[in-house]
């Protein structure tokens, strides 16, 4: 945990802890914890057992906010703001411990969102304002808010690598059977003109992969290697999800695992494609919305969803060499969890 000192550094003379200040510390990190899905008008008590764990680094991984709107003003999204800074929990996290912020579409401000949605622009900048970036932020220059950080000292470094799945993506097919399972809302789109990323990210991808670093995690607001539903994941676009796990290979980088969110639900994940380590994700959703009657295949999930109010974490011991990927219910108590050894990830000694 870092002391009040290093806060002070990290985030200078702000009392918020934005994504944008946070600097590399002088400790690496071994407790990072993760969540999506807060509905600021419905009660957010899981809040204290995260602030209890004592995360070194908390990633919010989408939907950190309920605020869809369709007029220009973005009344629906600034309201939702202003009402997620009167939550106590949410505040003192915000205020206490170093964070990062990615969106997903109810914070970007359409239900399934991509590129077609006309105020994106306004959802940025209110994004970026409410999450503390400054005014020479790039990610106000740049379509999207992708972003990175490469944290704690050289041997143990830790790259987040924050994905933006909406800003970016094509127009996703639609089911040809609503509601049918394994059909849901939308069909796999082998369209190979159909992007999750867009170039610019993609190439900025590429980029952030070959910087050095131990431990990768790849946040995508959307679940990766999920199989068996029909909701939003990267399987709708099977030639992008393909191209993921193509890079990652090619460019050689080890360590990485996927962290998601969005879907009103926890799990854990494992893949094993071919000429690559196993890739894992754990998807944590929500801290308040619940998806409490879920019900799917999962033919490369690790155990039973867990449908009930959760948040994940990443437990790294640097000198056992070993990584927990877990998901917490609102007591704190562990429900899910793996441990994935960093061998099993090519992760040198």
């Amino acid at each position: 945990m870092f002391s009040r000192r290093t806060f002070a550094r990290l985030a200078g003379a702000a009392s918020l802890i934005p994504a944008a200040t946070l600097a590399q510390p002088e400790k690496p990190l071994s407790r990072i914890a993760f969540g999506s899905c807060a509905k600021q008008t419905l009660p957010q008590p899981i809040w204290e057992p995260i602030l209890a764990y004592r995360p070194d680094l908390f990633i919010f991984a989408g939907d950190n906010v309920y605020g869809d709107f369709h007029s220009p003003d973005a009344a629906d999204l600034k309201r939702a703001y202003d009402e997620a800074r009167l939550v106590a929990g949410y505040a003192r996290l915000r205020e206490t411990v170093p964070h990062l912020a990615v969106w997903d579409d109810h914070d970007y401000g359409v239900n399934d969102g991509g590129v077609e949605f006309a105020h994106k622009e306004i959802a940025k900048d209110l994004f970026l304002d409410f999450w503390g970036a400054p005014a020479g932020d790039i990610r106000r220059t740049r379509g999207g808010i992708y972003d990175s950080r490469i944290i704690g000292p050289p041997g143990k470094r830790v790259q987040v690598i924050l994905l933006d799945v909406r800003w970016f993506r094509s127009p996703l097919k639609i089911t040809d059977k609503r509601g049918a399972p394994g059909k849901q809302r939308y069909l796999p789109d082998p369209d190979p003109a159909k992007t999750m990323l867009g170039a610019e990210q993609w190439a900025w991808l590429a980029a952030e992969l070959r910087k050095p670093a131990e431990l990768r995690l790849i946040v995508s607001s959307t679940q990766v290697l999920a199989e068996g539903h029909g909701w939003e994941r990267w399987g709708n676009m099977p030639l992008e999800k393909q191209k993921l796990v193509d890079t990652i290979r090619e460019i050689g980088a080890k360590g990485v695992v996927f962290l998601s969110g969005d879907r009103h639900i926890g799990a854990l994940y494992r893949e094993s494609p071919e000429g690559l380590y196993p890739l894992y994700e754990a998807t944590s959703s929500g801290l308040n919305m619940v998806y409490w009657a879920a019900k799917e295949p999962g033919p490369n999930r690790l155990g039973p969803l867990f449908a009930a109010a959760n948040f994940g974490v990443v437990e790294i011991d640097w000198s056992a060499r070993t990584l927990l990927l877990a998901l917490r219910d609102e007591r704190g108590d562990t429900r899910r969890a793996v441990d994935v050894g960093f061998d099993t990830l090519g992760i040198a000694t």
